[in-house]
């Protein structure tokens, strides 16, 4: 229904626009007389039951008693991003992402990918949901649970928002069916030169080897690896074309790295990942001069734009990827299957 409120505020916006991304104004608390208002913008996901469900870009979702909307409209797309980033589709991004960070064992179902490395991280452990899944949702859902259940592990369906293509109603149906969304990680761009040119001038005049195979001393330093088994090794080398960085721990010889890093190149990108540094050698410019390593390498193979994933929590990892020109493309989570 659509129904226009006193004054010139409207509310334009009606269940038939479920899927579209929408601007809504509504009253904080319409019983209290010094009530305010607050504006949501985002993927209308639903409007039952005399409520509306707006999911922002960061995936959070938002309700809304219908009774407090004030004015509303669907607005365009996400405003076109700086000039000075890449181009750069959802699409095209996570899946060129996915080929950076390949499973061990993966399996079609419709369009989605259902993955799996033994536990070793979420990414290679969930369902990459691109498109449709070829079956009704719950029926997919089933299938994926019983999947991971096989292999005694716990059911994750990684879902994209923030994006033009993203599926921010994917994300809404899954929270409505219990699933816990756990992990959010944001996907970042920039031009592969001017990474370089930042990476350059902050970072130290160190040393840094370049592999293509992570050695024991890396693997100390990683802090995901763990006991590093078959499935740890497979994912960490899979990928076109992988290049693994060591700077040299102090005194000569030390057992772990003063610093790593890992990137995968896969024609005009380059993928960013595991960039660690000794908490005894933090704030040295060494995290940049890793950087500046591989971004040399990656171009000198013809990739020119660069993409990362960092988890929201990463204050230090943020910081570091702004200072160098990554901005945000979108935003992926990871929803875990209810507990039972």
């Amino acid at each position: 229904m659509e129904f226009t409120m006193s004054g010139r505020l409207e509310v334009r916006v009606t269940p038939a626009d479920v899927g579209k991304r929408v601007s809504l104004r509504s009253m904080t608390d319409p019983g209290d007389t010094g009530a305010h208002l607050t504006d949501t913008v985002g993927v209308l996901t639903s409007w039952t039951a005399g409520v509306v469900c707006v999911t922002r870009k960061n995936g959070v979702a938002v309700r809304i008693p219908q009774e407090r909307l004030v004015a509303g409209k669907v607005v365009p797309p996400a405003p076109a991003r700086r000039r000075d980033l890449p181009a750069a589709s959802f699409t095209e991004l996570t899946r060129v992402a996915a080929r950076g960070w390949p499973p061990v064992e993966s399996e079609p179902l419709g369009e989605w990918t259902l993955r799996a490395s033994g536990g070793f991280t979420r990414r290679a452990n969930s369902v990459l949901a691109l498109g449709e899944p070829g079956l009704p949702l719950d029926a997919a859902l089933e299938h994926v649970t019983a999947w991971y259940a096989r292999r005694a592990l716990p059911a994750y369906v990684q879902v994209g928002t923030g994006a033009e293509g993203a599926d921010e109603l994917l994300a809404a149906a899954l929270a409505e069916r219990g699933w816990v969304r756990e992990v959010s990680a944001e996907v970042r761009i920039a031009g592969l030169a001017p990474v370089l040119d930042a990476a350059e001038e902050a970072g130290s005049e160190v040393a840094v080897r370049l592999d293509r195979a992570p050695g024991a001393a890396w693997l100390g330093r990683y802090q995901r690896s763990g006991e590093p088994g078959p499935e740890v090794l497979r994912v960490l080398g899979g990928g076109p074309s992988v290049w693994f960085a060591t700077v040299p721990g102090a005194p000569a010889g030390a057992a772990r790295p003063a610093a790593i890093g890992r990137c995968v190149v896969d024609g005009r990108w380059a993928g960013f990942a595991a960039v660690e540094v000794n908490p005894d050698r933090r704030r040295q410019g060494l995290a940049h001069a890793v950087m500046a390593a591989l971004a040399r390498q990656a171009l000198a193979e013809g990739a020119s734009a660069g993409y990362l994933q960092v988890e929201h929590d990463n204050a230090a990892a943020l910081g570091l990827y702004t200072r160098l020109g990554f901005a945000p493309h979108h935003t992926y989570h990871h929803y875990r299957a209810p507990r039972g």
